[in-house]
């Protein structure tokens, strides 16, 4: 990679950056004219970030001509990361020709909907979409994890279509590489492979799959899915506690904390009696504490803990 050649794409980036947050794309043409004749490698891709800057510029400009130049560059710019080991290419458009669209998928069944297609599921290419990213590593999963079988099952192809959009909620998938649509159909398949239908706990697991990953307060979830350090087997079963973001783990380890807290107080505090039954539980194993919450000349207030399931309520 030379430098020289780095050095000049990251010009090109930082001006499209300005004319992206300046919402004015004049002069964006000549930009991506520069950048189509300019030869483009993986590591040029990832060390640069100017697939962000491009696809920036795509979503601003009203000029036609301008956001097909930039939809051709990105096109070409995706192959790249199908080359073994990353091989350079043309910024516009040599190397082969990318196809037009992917194999569809076969028709949509009458009957079961649980049938399940033992072919081997057709190579997809990347999502296009370029956009922000963080330093993550390249993704080495896809290759390592077993391809998902093909369905002809209209609820589990629409749920393979979420799961990948989830995963390509961040824009952050470019730069490690992940194929979207293989990675949302591994983890279909392992959801699937639990339930072995397409019932409501089928759906209502693959609900929380995509709405953990698409949480803006949570990204760090999807891009471990996207690097492979979160398996499509494991994600296909976390919990809603293990998907949670570290400030949510903490939030609810300081409840626990505090709700454990009260509750050895409410038991070591009070006295143990039989004389109250539990408006919950109707157990009588409860303690009480009484309390002067009124002037001095009126009886306390009597506070009843169950220490069968934990209700309280107040005894006047």
């Amino acid at each position: 990679m030379s430098k020289k050649e780095e050095e000049e794409i990251i010009r090109i980036a930082k001006k499209m950056d300005k004319m992206a947050q300046k919402k004015n794309g004049s002069g964006a043409l000549d930009l991506l004219k520069e950048l189509k004749n300019m030869p483009m490698t993986l590591e040029l891709l990832q060390s640069t970030r100017i697939g962000m800057s491009v696809n920036a510029i795509r979503k601003q400009s009203t000029d036609e001509e301008v956001t097909s130049l930039a939809k051709s560059l990105i096109k070409s710019w995706k192959k790249l990361l199908d080359e073994p080991g990353g091989g350079g290419g043309g910024g516009g458009g040599g190397g082969d020709k990318v196809p037009e669209e992917k194999k569809k998928d076969p028709p949509i069944p009458t009957t079961s909907s649980s049938q399940n297609s033992p072919e081997p599921r057709e190579e997809s290419s990347s999502s296009s979409n370029f956009g922000e990213s963080g330093d993550v590593p390249t993704n080495t999963l896809i290759t390592t994890f077993p391809r998902a079988p093909s369905t002809s099952d209209s609820v589990r192809i629409k749920c393979r279509e979420m799961l990948s959009s989830a995963l390509q909620a961040g824009n952050d998938y470019i730069a490690i590489g992940a194929d979207c649509d293989e990675l949302g159909a591994q983890i279909e398949e392992c959801i699937f492979q639990e339930f072995k239908n397409t019932d409501m706990k089928y759906k209502n697991r693959v609900r929380s799959r995509i709405a953990n990953l698409k949480d803006v307060k949570n990204p760090n979830l999807r891009r471990n899915v996207l690097c492979g350090n979160v398996a499509p087997d494991r994600m296909a079963q976390m919990t809603a506690e293990e998907m949670a973001s570290d400030e949510l783990k903490e939030m609810r380890k300081n409840l626990t904390k505090e709700a454990i807290r009260e509750h050895q107080m409410a038991r070591t505090g009070g006295t143990q009696t039989d004389l109250f039954v539990c408006g919950k539980c109707k157990k009588k194993n409860c303690t009480y504490t009484q309390v002067q919450t009124r002037s001095a000349d009126e009886p306390m207030t009597t506070f009843v803990f169950c220490n069968e399931c934990g209700n309280r309520w107040k005894f006047c």
